[in-house]
Protein backbone atom coordinates (compact mmCIF):
# COMPACT_ATOMS: atom_id res chain seq x y z
CA UNK A 1 0.00 0.00 0.00
CA UNK A 2 1.50 3.40 -0.94
CA UNK A 3 0.61 7.10 0.26
CA UNK A 4 1.93 9.89 0.52
CA UNK A 5 3.53 11.11 3.73
CA UNK A 6 4.01 14.69 5.53
CA UNK A 7 7.29 15.85 3.98
CA UNK A 8 7.90 16.08 -0.12
CA UNK A 9 6.15 13.99 -2.49
CA UNK A 10 7.84 10.68 -1.77
CA UNK A 11 5.52 7.68 -1.11
CA UNK A 12 6.12 5.22 1.35
CA UNK A 13 5.44 1.56 0.76
CA UNK A 14 3.71 0.11 4.03
CA UNK A 15 4.14 -3.95 3.78
CA UNK A 16 1.43 -5.93 4.04
CA UNK A 17 2.40 -7.94 7.01
CA UNK A 18 1.94 -4.55 9.05
CA UNK A 19 -1.72 -4.34 8.35
CA UNK A 20 -2.01 -8.35 8.35
CA UNK A 21 -0.80 -7.72 12.09
CA UNK A 22 -3.15 -4.69 12.82
CA UNK A 23 -6.52 -6.70 11.54
CA UNK A 24 -4.79 -9.22 13.94
CA UNK A 25 -5.33 -7.07 17.18
CA UNK A 26 -8.92 -6.10 16.15
CA UNK A 27 -8.54 -2.53 13.52
CA UNK A 28 -10.80 -2.92 10.82
CA UNK A 29 -9.69 -2.24 7.41
CA UNK A 30 -10.54 2.07 7.24
CA UNK A 31 -9.00 1.88 10.70
CA UNK A 32 -5.83 0.11 9.72
CA UNK A 33 -5.40 2.63 6.60
CA UNK A 34 -6.73 5.98 8.66
CA UNK A 35 -3.81 5.10 11.51
CA UNK A 36 -1.10 4.09 9.20
CA UNK A 37 -1.88 7.41 6.99
CA UNK A 38 -2.39 9.71 10.74
CA UNK A 39 1.24 8.12 11.71
CA UNK A 40 2.67 8.82 8.66
CA UNK A 41 1.87 12.72 8.72
CA UNK A 42 1.94 13.37 12.65
CA UNK A 43 -0.79 14.98 12.46
CA UNK A 44 -3.83 15.86 9.99
CA UNK A 45 -7.06 17.25 9.43
CA UNK A 46 -9.84 14.29 8.56
CA UNK A 47 -10.28 15.66 4.56
CA UNK A 48 -6.11 14.88 4.35
CA UNK A 49 -5.97 11.28 6.16
CA UNK A 50 -9.14 9.88 3.25
CA UNK A 51 -7.39 11.43 0.40
CA UNK A 52 -4.21 9.74 1.82
CA UNK A 53 -5.74 6.41 3.15
CA UNK A 54 -8.71 6.61 -0.06
CA UNK A 55 -10.90 6.27 2.94
CA UNK A 56 -14.45 7.51 1.95
CA UNK A 57 -15.00 10.82 3.48
CA UNK A 58 -17.94 10.33 4.87
CA UNK A 59 -16.68 7.65 7.03
CA UNK A 60 -13.61 9.41 8.42
CA UNK A 61 -14.48 10.94 10.76
CA UNK A 62 -16.81 8.39 12.83
CA UNK A 63 -13.55 5.97 12.07
CA UNK A 64 -11.34 8.09 13.51
CA UNK A 65 -13.69 8.75 16.61
CA UNK A 66 -13.67 4.94 17.06
CA UNK A 67 -9.76 4.92 17.02
CA UNK A 68 -9.53 7.84 19.62
CA UNK A 69 -11.90 5.93 21.87
CA UNK A 70 -9.37 2.78 21.41
CA UNK A 71 -6.86 4.82 22.40
CA UNK A 72 -4.94 4.85 18.83
CA UNK A 73 -5.51 8.75 18.15
CA UNK A 74 -5.92 11.82 19.67
CA UNK A 75 -8.02 14.66 18.67
CA UNK A 76 -7.51 18.44 18.73
CA UNK A 77 -10.54 20.35 18.98
CA UNK A 78 -9.50 22.92 16.38
CA UNK A 79 -11.17 24.48 13.51
CA UNK A 80 -10.93 22.35 11.31
CA UNK A 81 -10.43 19.60 13.56
CA UNK A 82 -6.98 17.77 13.86
CA UNK A 83 -6.43 14.39 14.60
CA UNK A 84 -2.88 13.32 16.42
CA UNK A 85 -0.35 10.41 15.93
CA UNK A 86 0.44 8.24 19.12
CA UNK A 87 3.40 6.32 19.44
CA UNK A 88 2.80 2.88 18.43
CA UNK A 89 4.18 1.34 21.57
CA UNK A 90 1.92 4.32 23.75
CA UNK A 91 -1.20 3.58 21.55
CA UNK A 92 -1.05 -0.36 21.81
CA UNK A 93 -0.78 0.11 25.67
CA UNK A 94 -3.63 2.29 26.16
CA UNK A 95 -5.84 -0.09 23.41
CA UNK A 96 -4.63 -2.27 26.11
CA UNK A 97 -6.22 -0.72 29.11
CA UNK A 98 -8.94 0.46 27.25
CA UNK A 99 -10.15 -3.22 26.90
CA UNK A 100 -8.85 -4.60 29.99
CA UNK A 101 -11.43 -1.75 31.55
CA UNK A 102 -14.32 -2.68 29.09
CA UNK A 103 -14.06 -6.27 30.17
CA UNK A 104 -13.99 -5.62 33.77
CA UNK A 105 -17.02 -3.84 33.34
CA UNK A 106 -18.62 -6.22 31.11
CA UNK A 107 -17.58 -8.86 34.07
CA UNK A 108 -19.30 -7.19 36.51
CA UNK A 109 -22.46 -6.09 34.56
CA UNK A 110 -22.35 -10.25 33.86
CA UNK A 111 -21.64 -11.24 37.64
CA UNK A 112 -24.20 -8.82 39.03
CA UNK A 113 -26.86 -10.35 36.85
CA UNK A 114 -26.28 -13.66 37.65
CA UNK A 115 -27.62 -13.33 41.16
CA UNK A 116 -30.24 -10.95 39.89
CA UNK A 117 -34.30 -11.78 39.70
CA UNK A 118 -33.78 -11.31 35.74
CA UNK A 119 -31.70 -14.32 36.11
CA UNK A 120 -34.02 -16.61 37.78
CA UNK A 121 -36.86 -15.89 35.16
CA UNK A 122 -34.53 -16.67 32.23
CA UNK A 123 -33.78 -19.75 34.28
CA UNK A 124 -37.58 -20.42 34.80
CA UNK A 125 -38.24 -19.72 31.04
CA UNK A 126 -35.19 -22.14 29.59
CA UNK A 127 -36.49 -24.91 32.01
CA UNK A 128 -40.05 -24.53 30.92
CA UNK A 129 -39.15 -24.46 27.20
CA UNK A 130 -36.88 -27.59 27.53
CA UNK A 131 -39.36 -29.86 28.95
CA UNK A 132 -41.49 -29.19 25.27
CA UNK A 133 -38.46 -29.49 23.39
CA UNK A 134 -38.17 -33.35 21.75
CA UNK A 135 -35.06 -35.42 22.76
CA UNK A 136 -33.96 -35.07 18.82
CA UNK A 137 -34.27 -31.36 17.95
CA UNK A 138 -31.91 -30.83 21.12
CA UNK A 139 -28.86 -30.76 19.12
CA UNK A 140 -25.96 -27.95 17.45
CA UNK A 141 -23.31 -27.46 15.74
CA UNK A 142 -19.90 -26.09 17.31
CA UNK A 143 -17.88 -24.25 15.06
CA UNK A 144 -14.32 -23.69 16.71
CA UNK A 145 -12.20 -25.30 19.06
CA UNK A 146 -12.74 -22.44 21.45
CA UNK A 147 -16.86 -23.30 21.14
CA UNK A 148 -16.02 -27.10 21.31
CA UNK A 149 -14.55 -26.32 24.47
CA UNK A 150 -16.93 -24.49 25.56
CA UNK A 151 -19.59 -26.59 25.67
CA UNK A 152 -17.36 -29.10 27.37
CA UNK A 153 -16.94 -27.53 29.97
CA UNK A 154 -21.37 -27.07 30.40
CA UNK A 155 -21.75 -30.74 29.84
CA UNK A 156 -18.69 -31.84 32.42
CA UNK A 157 -20.16 -29.23 34.93
CA UNK A 158 -23.60 -31.20 34.62
CA UNK A 159 -22.14 -34.75 35.18
CA UNK A 160 -23.79 -36.66 38.08
CA UNK A 161 -22.32 -40.44 37.49
CA UNK A 162 -19.82 -40.60 34.27
CA UNK A 163 -17.33 -39.20 31.25
CA UNK A 164 -16.00 -40.83 29.10
CA UNK A 165 -13.71 -39.01 26.68
CA UNK A 166 -11.65 -40.70 23.01
CA UNK A 167 -9.75 -37.85 21.82
CA UNK A 168 -5.82 -37.42 20.08
CA UNK A 169 -2.47 -36.74 21.94
CA UNK A 170 -3.12 -32.83 21.24
CA UNK A 171 -7.10 -33.22 22.39
CA UNK A 172 -5.57 -35.12 25.50
CA UNK A 173 -3.37 -32.17 26.16
CA UNK A 174 -6.29 -29.90 25.67
CA UNK A 175 -8.21 -31.51 28.27
CA UNK A 176 -5.72 -31.52 30.83
CA UNK A 177 -4.87 -27.54 30.37
CA UNK A 178 -8.93 -26.39 30.06
CA UNK A 179 -11.04 -29.05 31.99
CA UNK A 180 -8.77 -30.92 34.15
CA UNK A 181 -9.97 -28.63 37.60
CA UNK A 182 -13.31 -29.74 36.49
CA UNK A 183 -12.79 -33.04 36.10
CA UNK A 184 -10.83 -33.54 39.52
CA UNK A 185 -13.59 -32.04 41.41
CA UNK A 186 -15.98 -34.53 39.45
CA UNK A 187 -14.16 -37.45 40.60
CA UNK A 188 -14.08 -35.63 44.21
CA UNK A 189 -17.62 -35.80 43.92
CA UNK A 190 -17.73 -40.07 42.69
CA UNK A 191 -17.88 -39.31 39.02
CA UNK A 192 -16.21 -42.11 36.83
CA UNK A 193 -13.84 -40.03 34.47
CA UNK A 194 -12.52 -42.32 31.53
CA UNK A 195 -10.01 -41.16 28.90
CA UNK A 196 -8.76 -43.12 26.34
CA UNK A 197 -5.78 -41.47 24.03
CA UNK A 198 -2.57 -41.97 22.04
CA UNK A 199 0.27 -41.18 25.22
CA UNK A 200 3.65 -39.80 23.81
CA UNK A 201 6.44 -37.72 25.16
CA UNK A 202 4.91 -34.87 24.72
CA UNK A 203 1.68 -35.22 26.79
CA UNK A 204 3.14 -38.09 29.38
CA UNK A 205 3.66 -35.80 32.22
CA UNK A 206 -0.06 -34.62 31.63
CA UNK A 207 -1.37 -38.26 31.46
CA UNK A 208 0.39 -38.72 34.64
CA UNK A 209 -1.67 -35.75 36.48
CA UNK A 210 -4.96 -36.70 34.68
CA UNK A 211 -4.52 -40.40 36.35
CA UNK A 212 -4.49 -38.99 39.43
CA UNK A 213 -8.06 -38.53 38.98
CA UNK A 214 -8.99 -40.38 35.90
CA UNK A 215 -8.68 -43.87 34.15
CA UNK A 216 -6.42 -43.59 31.52
CA UNK A 217 -5.51 -45.78 28.68
CA UNK A 218 -3.54 -45.92 26.08
CA UNK A 219 -5.01 -45.94 22.20
CA UNK A 220 -2.80 -45.80 19.29
CA UNK A 221 -2.24 -43.28 16.93
CA UNK A 222 -3.03 -45.37 13.77
CA UNK A 223 -5.84 -46.77 15.53
CA UNK A 224 -7.50 -43.81 16.60
CA UNK A 225 -11.49 -43.23 15.64
CA UNK A 226 -11.88 -39.88 16.09
CA UNK A 227 -12.45 -37.39 18.88
CA UNK A 228 -15.98 -37.59 21.13
CA UNK A 229 -17.17 -37.02 24.63
CA UNK A 230 -19.78 -39.01 26.13
CA UNK A 231 -21.35 -37.67 29.47
CA UNK A 232 -23.85 -39.70 31.65
CA UNK A 233 -24.79 -41.83 28.49
CA UNK A 234 -26.87 -38.52 27.80
CA UNK A 235 -24.66 -35.31 26.37
CA UNK A 236 -22.47 -36.66 23.05
CA UNK A 237 -19.66 -33.92 21.32
CA UNK A 238 -18.13 -35.75 18.44
CA UNK A 239 -16.26 -34.01 16.57
CA UNK A 240 -16.49 -34.22 12.36
CA UNK A 241 -13.20 -32.89 11.32
CA UNK A 242 -9.59 -33.81 11.59
CA UNK A 243 -8.08 -31.17 14.02
CA UNK A 244 -4.42 -32.25 11.84
CA UNK A 245 -6.23 -30.97 8.19
CA UNK A 246 -7.82 -27.63 9.81
CA UNK A 247 -6.89 -24.25 11.86
CA UNK A 248 -8.38 -24.76 15.11
CA UNK A 249 -11.34 -21.72 13.96
CA UNK A 250 -12.58 -24.19 11.62
CA UNK A 251 -12.64 -26.91 13.99
CA UNK A 252 -16.66 -28.57 13.66
CA UNK A 253 -17.97 -30.74 16.09
CA UNK A 254 -21.86 -31.74 16.62
CA UNK A 255 -23.13 -31.54 20.40
CA UNK A 256 -26.68 -33.65 21.05
CA UNK A 257 -28.54 -34.59 24.08
CA UNK A 258 -30.14 -37.73 23.26
CA UNK A 259 -30.19 -40.86 25.11
CA UNK A 260 -30.64 -42.83 21.88
CA UNK A 261 -27.27 -41.60 20.32
CA UNK A 262 -25.31 -41.25 23.38
CA UNK A 263 -26.25 -44.09 25.73
CA UNK A 264 -27.64 -46.72 23.31
CA UNK A 265 -25.30 -46.11 20.08
CA UNK A 266 -21.30 -44.42 20.72
CA UNK A 267 -22.12 -45.95 24.70
CA UNK A 268 -21.86 -49.60 23.64
CA UNK A 269 -18.94 -48.36 20.93
CA UNK A 270 -16.83 -47.11 23.64
CA UNK A 271 -17.18 -49.94 26.36
CA UNK A 272 -16.25 -52.38 23.63
CA UNK A 273 -13.32 -49.95 22.73
CA UNK A 274 -12.33 -49.65 26.35
CA UNK A 275 -12.16 -53.46 27.16
CA UNK A 276 -9.39 -53.60 24.84
CA UNK A 277 -6.78 -51.06 25.49
CA UNK A 278 -3.88 -51.11 27.59
CA UNK A 279 -3.62 -48.73 30.63
CA UNK A 280 -1.71 -45.78 30.17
Amino acid sequence: MCMKMAKGDEAMVVPQAVFDALKSIGLNLYERKLWVALLGRGTATAGELSSLAKVPHSRTYDVLESLAEKGFVLIQTTKPIKYVAIAPSEALERAKKKIKEDADIAINRLTSMQSSPAMKELERIFKHGVTMVEPGELTGSLKGRNAMHNQLETIFKGAKSHVSILTSAEGLSEIHNRHADVLKKLASKGVKIRIAAPVNKENSAMVEALKSFADVKKISESKSVGRFVLVDGTHLIIALTNEKDVHPTQDLALWTQSDHVAGSTIGPMFEAMWAKLPPA
